[in-house]
């Protein structure tokens, strides 16, 4: 493999005829780029005179072919070789084959010894259970025998026992007979064999799979097309009907069956490994080390959508790491994963953030650059007047703990003003002009009325709405329905709704002559938006490209670049924004088969009561969320530790401050264990000669004689302490728990990010 996980060159094996040695533990697949093992063919192959090497296996079909077992959550599974369980001080191979060795000859000579005569008791229980009579009959022939074969079971077992015969059965012998097992049985392991695709070919497509084997086989094919077809063959047992469209396409395209809408099968560059066969993306390893779990030892750590569907919280202080080890990798492995078909992500970080390449996405914004090729919908493309509301007061108004109190009044402020203002003009205003009717402008007031009025007057049961031209920003009322671009578009309740609207605006304009409206405040807010580098952005009118967080229900790669150098409140303000829209519309999907994620490189003031409750709801709406911090010290502190147990996976970095720890070492709670306490105290015992001889001894060594007391006893400790986590983590690395989408949960691993 490659430093992109991709089959790479291969590296000759060992020379034909020497016989391999049996690695010591771990025998894990190197740290570096996994290299293909030298194909079979080619080392069966003689090296005499005019003998000609058979070709190498293709590198890709070794890495189709590689084992990935099951493993614990979290493990990196390509060439992964479980951990024998831990026995304490493993026997040698040489003492464990001596005394098995030892115990067979001990057993055949007390069977001799039994056999002629020299030791005569084993026979007594024999003459016990046995009548006179039966001395000189064929019974007793036939119960002699089964007591011969009841006593040689007894002496098996008592010297097998003694010498670990299981023991040496798992060690040498069954993975003998294994490995013989499947190369006697080639039928078998071509049934067996991905490259051949049994699958395709158990349904009737013998054609298409000879095609798509010879693809792989050829070099054609890419992990990506790989995962492409297989997830494109679940959707067709899921709907038969697709059957055929599918056949075609691989007859057609072969390895490039079933195209991403973007027609690319991969990404421009790689950084990290991937597989995604397992969809996993691997981020460091877990050494040997006590503190971790015994079957996490010298095992990869990779992260994948099973777990980031629970979500994922990183915090490290250190410089990029969080970017470097966390959210890029998990960034490029979901854009690999929407090529295939499976995946849907929006990614958003600071200009320069190592998130991948633009050529990577399929929309990349820029907000606040006028080059920017996409804009960004306000509104998360809701049409409901109320959801957009919520979003706009959790957007404007979570940052800071001291206006969640507020949020209630926002939502019904601005729902007034968006829901009356939808109704005239058939859309949501852009953000100057909803700054100015939340601050009380009279003049925008005093027009949304007017509009609204003259909506109101006509008949509720004729066509009543607003004549708009294409170059003006209002309508005037007519008396044909509402005028757009498109046509004239009807609505014979458009006076009842103008009346309602009205009265909604009866009642805002009530709310803006008292003191302390909330009006203001949410003006205030809105302003770091209102600013002359985002005037072409967030356009209600649709004049541009622009993204909304709707079009989650396809296999998109979304890039979204926040200024956070030049504006760095704006950023904060959009995070939330982002936040607040792929919670509500992650839910609000009607296909859920794809995988849908949002990584917030700087998750920093986003977090609040309602962000935390809607992170929760993510993991039953097949999504998740990726939140990288710098510090906890960016959440406001009374959703600390909700936040903590809202999310399934938590990633402590090297440098979290002890005041960090303390939050990770509360959620991972505690664990009991054995304490060993020794003391030494002086050793009074014993009459007058062996006290003589303690005087004397320590005159002569100048030590007193101690008696030592061990005492064992079972505590109940944390798993790691603040203080360890902020002073014990070494350079580059960290410690990790994750959650499965089932419940499954691991404890703490320490984790190499550098492997």
């Amino acid at each position: 493999m490659g430093e992109d996980g991709r089959p790479g060159p291969r590296k000759s094996g060992p020379e034909h005829g020497s016989r391999p040695r049996r690695p010591a533990w771990p025998a894990q697949p190197p740290i570096g780029p996994a290299v293909p093992p030298q194909s079979r063919r080619g080392a069966a192959g003689g090296a005499g005179p005019g003998a000609v090497p058979a070709p190498p296996e293709n590198p890709f079909v070794q890495w189709m072919r590689a084992r990935r077992p099951e493993a614990e959550p979290g493990l990196w599974r390509y060439a992964h070789v479980p951990r024998p369980p831990d026995e304490g001080d493993p026997v040698s191979d040489r003492q464990l084959l001596g005394g098995a060795v030892l115990a067979l000859l001990t057993g055949f000579l007390v069977w001799s010894l039994c056999w002629n005569g020299v030791i005569s008791f084993w026979l007594w229980p024999l003459d016990w259970i046995t009548l006179d009579a039966w001395r000189e009959t064929n019974a007793m022939v036939a119960v002699g025998y089964l007591y011969y074969g009841l006593f040689i079971l007894l002496l098996v077992y008592v010297f097998g026992r003694i010498g670990r015969w299981p023991e040496v059965w798992t060690r040498f012998l069954e993975p003998v007979l294994s490995s013989s097992r499947r190369s006697e049985d080639p039928e078998d392991a071509e049934d067996e064999d991905p490259v051949a695709w049994p699958e395709l070919r158990a349904a009737g497509l013998v054609a298409e799979a000879e095609a798509l084997g010879g693809a792989a086989q050829s070099g054609v094919m890419n992990d990506v097309d790989l995962a492409r077809i297989a997830r494109a063959w679940e959707s067709v047992r899921a709907r038969p009907e697709r059957l055929r469209a599918f056949a075609d396409s691989v007859r057609r395209d072969g390895a490039g069956a079933c195209p991403h809408p973007s027609g690319l099968r991969d990404i421009g560059r790689r950084g990290y490994r991937h597989d995604l066969i397992t969809g996993q993306v691997r981020i460091g390893a877990a050494p040997d080390d006590k503190r971790n779990p015994h079957v996490y030892r010298g095992g990869g750590i990779a992260l994948e959508a099973g777990l980031l569907g629970t979500g994922l919280l990183a915090v490290g202080p250190a410089g990029d790491v969080v970017t470097d080890r966390v959210t890029g990798p998990v960034a490029e492995l979901l854009c690999l994963q929407a090529l295939a078909g499976q995946a849907a992500v929006v990614v958003a970080g600071a200009p320069g953030a190592r998130l991948g390449d633009d050529d990577a996405y399929d929309v990349v914004i820029r907000l606040a650059d006028p080059s920017s090729p996409h804009d960004l919908d306000l509104y998360g493309g809701t049409a409901d007047p109320d959801e957009a509301a919520a979003l706009l007061a959790e957007t404007l108004l979570g940052g800071d703990e001291g206006d969640w109190a507020h949020v209630r009044p926002a939502v019904t402020a601005l729902g007034q003003l968006l829901g009356a203002y939808q109704t005239v003009y058939g859309r949501f205003p852009g953000v100057s002009e909803l700054r100015g009717l939340l601050d009380g402008d009279r003049a925008a007031l005093a027009a949304l009325r007017r509009d609204c009025g003259a909506l109101a007057e006509g008949p509720s049961d004729t066509d009543i709405g607003i004549e708009t031209d294409a170059g003006t920003d209002a309508g005037t009322p007519t008396d044909a329905g509402i005028r757009t671009d498109a046509g004239i578009r009807t609505d014979p309740y458009a006076a009842d709704r103008a009346a309602a609207a009205l009265r909604e605006l009866d009642a805002r304009e009530r709310q803006l002559a008292r003191p302390g409206d909330v009006g203001t405040l949410l003006a205030g807010r809105l302003a770091v938006l209102d600013r002359p580098v985002f005037a072409r952005f967030f356009d209600t009118r649709g004049r541009g490209r622009q993204f909304s967080m709707r079009a989650l229900e396809h296999p998109m790669r979304v890039r979204i670049v926040l200024p956070e150098r030049t504006h760095a409140e704006a950023s904060r303000v959009l995070a939330r924004l982002l936040l607040a829209q792929f919670s509500a519309a992650a839910p609000a999907r009607t296909d859920r088969s794809l995988f849908a994620a949002l990584v917030l490189d700087d998750a920093a003031r986003t977090a609040s009561p309602e962000s935390v409750r809607a992170i929760g709801r993510l993991r039953a709406a097949h999504a998740g969320v990726v939140l990288g911090l710098r510090g906890l010290d960016e959440v406001a502190e009374p959703v600390r530790g909700p936040l903590l147990a809202a999310v399934g996976c938590r990633m402590a970095l090297t440098g979290v401050s002890t005041w960090d720890g303390r939050h990770f070492a509360e959620a991972w709670g505690a664990e009991w264990v054995e304490a060993v306490d020794v003391t030494h105290v002086p050793d009074v015992s014993g009459g007058l000669v062996r006290r003589l001889l303690r005087w004397i001894r320590q005159v002569f060594t100048g030590t007193k004689a101690m008696s030592r007391s061990v005492t064992v006893r079972t505590v109940e400790r944390e798993r790691w302490s603040a203080s360890e986590l902020a002073n014990a983590l070494p350079p580059g690395h960290a410690v990790l728990s994750v959650t499965t989408v089932g419940g499954e949960r691991t404890p703490p691993v320490l984790v190499d990010l550098h492997h």
